[in-house]
């Protein structure tokens, strides 16, 4: 696997797009509630990026239409824009990546809509601990199978269960890059993280069984994905520099 590690100009590169993401998340908070549509959540996290003098990486990537994934309830992931209009106690995930002097920035977050249960609010709580759970494992030259590990045992411990087909990746100078990064494995198995590169980490999880149903998004071979048995999803994602020393989240808000 021929992972190239980021220079220190490289790295500032990085987080300058990583930065943008984040920000394009914080600045949607205030806007993603009841009534909004999905695609007007795309337009917004669009214009934003676009004053901060990034471009989105999303659209036109493998035919992909839009700027974001917005990734609703019983959606897993990669949930296209439209006139979809978000309701009191709907989940949403907000999916944007950032491309400015040649990085990419990745992060996503799971927003809450009014009066949400308690059940998908829990659901919710899990995916954003499972994902810091996995970051936590992250070591020097150590292995995506101890992210995957610790991401899998607090999920399952907390009656969920974790997407095993689709997980994280390598990102930077390209959007998906080597190395998977799983949200099940096993301790010391997989592949070497290399120090001085950027991972995400993003764990899907879902209230009932992992599998998924996959659909085609018209004009793109990149795929959306519904929960098998209709119940909920949640995901939330960090770029994550690995460093000599441990990590940097790169994506935080």
């Amino acid at each position: 696997m021929g992972i190239k590690p980021l220079s220190r100009e490289e790295i500032k590169k990085m987080t300058v797009a990583c930065r943008i993401a984040a920000d394009t998340l914080t600045y949607l908070d205030k806007y993603v509630k009841a009534g909004i549509t999905t695609q007007e959540i795309d337009d917004l996290a669009n214009d934003f990026m676009q004053t901060r003098g990034a471009k989105s990486a999303c659209l036109g990537y493998h035919g992909y239409p839009k700027y974001t994934c917005t990734s609703v309830n019983e959606v897993v992931c990669h949930g296209v824009p439209d006139s979809t209009v978000l309701k009191d106690g709907d989940i949403i995930n907000v999916d944007v990546t950032s491309f400015i002097d040649g990085f990419f920035g990745d992060t996503s977050k799971m927003y809450m809509i009014g009066n949400v249960s308690d059940e998908h609010r829990d659901l919710v709580e899990t995916a954003m601990m499972a994902r810091d759970k996995g970051i936590e494992a992250i070591t020097p030259n150590g292995y995506t199978g101890d992210i995957g590990f610790e991401t899998n045992k607090y999920v399952t411990r907390k009656g969920y269960t974790t997407v095993k087909e689709i997980g994280g990746h390598g990102v930077g100078r390209i959007f998906h890059e080597e190395p998977f990064v799983p949200s099940f494995g096993k301790k010391g198995k997989g592949d070497r993280l290399v120090p001085f590169h950027c991972i995400t980490v993003e764990p899907m999880v879902n209230q009932g069984t992992e599998e998924v149903v996959e659909y085609n998004i018209h004009g793109s071979s990149v795929k959306y994905y519904h929960t098998a048995d209709g119940l909920w999803s949640a995901q939330f994602e960090h770029t994550v520099l690995v460093t000599d020393t441990g990590y940097e989240i790169l994506t935080l808000p």
